[in-house]
């Protein structure tokens, strides 16, 4: 695993909103992007939940959160739309930009799949946090916490 601060990986995925999102639509602002293996699953989702049940404070400090996975649009906006989720989900049904940030790989019992990985980007691009295999539970506050770290 590369260590921060480092030069994020590019990305250009299609959100739950039907809309095409890059790394250089944040420019100027911190954000956070976090990897997560599947939606309405008991684990994803918890973590997006810890992350909805605080997200006024990301709002309030201007710092948008993107969920990813493989799952599709459409997935996404149901999922967004039964747990109330406030912010965008990022659809990878490729993996390709999984796999640039590393979070690809072996899981607990051997198998590959999806890593929960989360990240804080800052607006030049470059990452300044990486959260390997975060804590679905309180996830949201631990990042949070966190941002004070970047005066942010």
């Amino acid at each position: 695993m590369t260590n921060p601060p480092y030069k994020a990986p590019d990305f250009s995925l299609v959100g739950d909103d039907d809309k095409r999102h890059k790394l250089g639509d944040y420019t100027g602002k911190y954000f956070v992007l976090y990897f997560y293996p599947k939606d309405d699953t008991p684990g994803c989702t918890t973590q997006a939940c810890s992350i909805r049940d605080v997200y006024a404070a990301f709002e309030k400090r201007g710092v948008p959160v993107l969920g990813v996975s493989m799952d599709t649009p459409e997935e996404h906006r149901n999922f967004r739309m039964k747990y109330n989720l406030p912010f965008t989900l990022l659809s990878d049904p490729m993996g390709k930009t999984i796999r640039a940030y590393e979070a690809w790989g072996k899981k607990t019992f051997g198998h590959e799949g999806i890593l929960r990985k989360t990240f804080i980007i800052d607006g030049g691009g470059v990452v300044q946090k990486v959260y390997g295999r975060a804590t679905p539970a309180g996830h949201g506050v631990k990042i949070l916490e966190d941002l004070k770290e970047f005066k942010v």
